[in-house]
């Protein structure tokens, strides 16, 4: 999900696809403002990526690294994780380990976060 607090701070949350979060608890959890989805236009802007393919691959495209990418620690727990590759009419996989590295790569610094209490 791309989203943005009430501060103008951007946010990346990388769950599992089946999850359901509280965006109350979860702006507790991430220690941000108010969350809202960010714009279309402004997810085009930062990250590159249309409504429907967010994905933690458009983090390189991030490159003023306005965005905090937040990934779900159930991701970790996996061997290997499945995201669009920039646009939603494919699917990729990933091992866990090397989506943690891409992101690092890319210049962020992941935060990894139980989202099983979000």
């Amino acid at each position: 999900m791309f989203l943005k607090d009430k501060r103008g701070e951007l946010w990346l949350i990388i769950s599992l696809d089946h999850r359901r979060l509280n965006m109350k608890k979860l702006q507790g959890l991430i220690g941000s403002a108010r969350l809202s989805f960010g714009k279309p236009d402004l997810l085009l802007e930062i990250l590159g990526v249309y409504p429907g393919s967010v994905t933690p691959f458009a983090l390189i495209n991030d490159v003023n690294l306005r965005v905090k990418p937040v990934l779900d620690e159930g991701i970790i727990r996996s061997d290997v994780a499945n995201f669009h590759p920039l646009i939603n009419t494919m699917t990729t996989t990933i091992k866990s380990s090397d989506l943690k590295l891409f992101i690092a790569d890319c210049g962020h610094t992941l935060r990894i976060i139980d989202l099983d209490l979000a």
